[in-house]
């Protein structure tokens, strides 16, 4: 695929992905059955600083980057699009999206939720523009420890859960499940999104793959 129009495409993907992620914590908050993980965290530090949702997401962004230095991560433009879409995303979906009433419409809101999150996930790292702070963190571990990303995945969720519970954030049925289900959720949807063609995975491989020109006039006898 031509170069500018394959740019397009992956920044569309990384948009769509961006967009996906915010939404997919909007349904899970308003499922009111337990928060993401993340989110327990984010929720318990607004009982520690007099900060909102949206500035503690943006700092704590800031703060897991300094992790990826020992694990030797490089952020990308995705990296910083990640910490700036991701918040008014959420708030526009929590705007048009009301809580449900009754038990099973709020399992399905979050069921729906957990799996929109798991596909944004593999969508916008896919488009090879960098990951947010978050999955970076996931993806420094799982490289750094020669761990699956599943099991790098579960990990950091629980340690995260752990925290923000302690620090008094939401933690239900939802969160327990969202822990130990995201990893093994995302883990077989990475390599779907890295096959479009205009990923950059399969542009390398297209061009690896290419004759050289005038090579076979060197070669031939």
């Amino acid at each position: 695929m031509p170069r500018t129009p394959a740019l397009t495409l992956r920044f569309l993907q990384l948009a769509v992905g961006l967009f996906l992620y915010g939404a997919s914590t909007a349904l899970q908050v308003r499922a009111v059955v337990g928060v993401a993980s993340w989110t327990v965290l984010t929720e318990g530090l607004e009982h520690v600083v007099p900060w909102s949702f949206g500035v503690i997401t943006v700092v704590s962004s800031g703060v897991i980057l300094l992790l990826w230095i020992p694990l030797r991560q490089k952020p990308g433009v995705g990296t910083l699009l990640n910490a700036l879409a991701i918040g008014p995303s959420a708030d526009l979906v929590l705007w048009l999206v009301p809580a449900p009433d009754g038990l099973l419409p709020r399992v399905g809101l979050f069921v729906a939720g957990l799996l929109l999150l798991a596909v944004a996930t593999a969508c916008y790292i896919g488009a090879g523009f960098g990951t947010g702070a978050r999955d970076g963190l996931m993806v420094g571990v799982a490289q750094r420890f020669g761990w699956p990303i599943w099991i790098a995945r579960t990990v950091i969720e629980v340690s995260v859960v752990v925290a923000g519970w302690l620090l008094g954030g939401d933690v239900g049925v939802g969160t327990v499940i969202a822990a130990f289900a995201i990893g093994p959720m995302v883990q077989p949807l990475m390599p779907v999104f890295r096959r479009f063609p205009w990923s950059p995975e399969r542009t390398r491989l297209a061009a690896a793959a290419a004759p050289t020109p005038g090579l076979e006039a060197r070669v031939a006898p």
